[in-house]
């Protein structure tokens, strides 16, 4: 796709780039850009094993003590 007609038509590339099409926008009949969705990461249960939080994790600070 040249890169007026992206231009004219930016909310259709986008859509179908949405729709998992990958889109190469060309300026003087060479690729310069490519549009493709962005996927969003797998969160994987499990993965946080052996991550713990102390106790007093939200307890006032002490060196903060003179502004609470």
């Amino acid at each position: 796709m040249k890169l007026a007609d992206a231009k004219a038509r930016f909310s259709e590339v986008v859509q179908t780039a949405m729709l998992g099409e990958t889109i190469i926008i060309t300026k003087e009949n060479r690729p310069v850009v490519r549009i493709t969705a962005i996927k969003p990461a797998q969160r994987v249960p499990g993965t946080g094993k052996g991550v713990w939080m102390a106790p007093d994790f939200d307890a006032p600070l002490a060196d903060f003590a003179d502004y609470v």
